[in-house]
């Protein structure tokens, strides 16, 4: 697997972990994939460290301990009011090793003075060695997950040469329209394959343009300096971070 010179590498671990089509989490029962989504990868790596001047990628994941699945009674709060009973079907005692890279936003030409790769990695590096910025959870609020440093690929994982295991058409992601410069928000799906338990990812503008689909209309967020953004060297959550160059 290649690395990029701003890739980070982390260990994903969890008790609990429910990944799932976004369509399916309206309501009633809810069964996880058996594997993560590139989407809700990327969002623990934004947890992690996140600017809108760049997007994270996520290039690959390695499923390290066996896929176990367990079945909860859950009572969710109707909207009507009261209770309800559902069944949710979680995956159990989880490990994942993740390989990521970021690229900066073409789209957010406002930011341009924001683009300080050496900066925006090392403080991406640290933020994984400190379990991250904000709270990770994997594939739902309930799902607690932890974050720790790791190199990708080593140590010995539950599926070494298993082979090849195909998963079907799976929700890829998100294109949000501060990241494809479309008015619009859209659905990515594609065809999930493991092989000895690596998964590689496309990158999204690589996804089969078939299984796209249009959800609404959707402008990207405005974002200004000193109101609701902060550069790299004017941000004070990370001043700390940056001390240690």
């Amino acid at each position: 697997m290649d690395k990029k010179r701003n890739s980070v590498e982390l260990k994903i671990t969890g008790r609990y972990a429910l990944f799932s089509d976004p369509v399916t989490r309206v309501g009633g029962e809810k069964f996880s994939y058996q594997v993560p989504t590139y989407q809700a990868l990327k969002g623990i790596v934004e947890s992690v460290y996140w600017k809108p001047t760049f997007i994270w990628y996520i290039d690959a994941v390695r499923i390290m301990k066996k896929i176990q699945t367990e079945e909860k009674g859950i009572k969710p709060i109707k909207m009507s009011g009261g209770n309800d009973l559902s069944y949710y079907t979680y995956l159990r005692d989880v490990e994942y090793q993740v390989l990521a890279h970021f690229e900066w936003n073409e789209y957010r030409k406002d930011l341009e003075a924001d683009r300080n790769e050496n900066k925006h990695h090392n403080i991406s590096k640290r933020c994984v060695d400190k379990g991250g910025r904000r709270d990770v959870y994997l594939g739902t609020r309930e799902c607690q997950g932890y974050v720790e440093s790791c190199v990708f690929g080593e140590g010995e994982g539950e599926y070494d040469d298993y082979g090849e295991l195909d998963f079907g058409v799976q929700f890829h992601g998100y294109d949000y329209p501060d990241e494809t410069g479309k008015d619009e928000l859209a659905i990515r799906l594609w065809r999930a394959k493991m092989k000895d338990g690596f998964i590689e990812f496309p990158p999204p503008k690589d996804c089969d343009p078939s299984l796209r689909r249009f959800v609404r209309k959707m402008t990207a967020k405005e974002f200004v300096d000193k109101r609701n953004f902060s550069s790299v060297d004017d941000d004070l959550t990370v001043a700390d971070l940056l001390k240690e160059d």
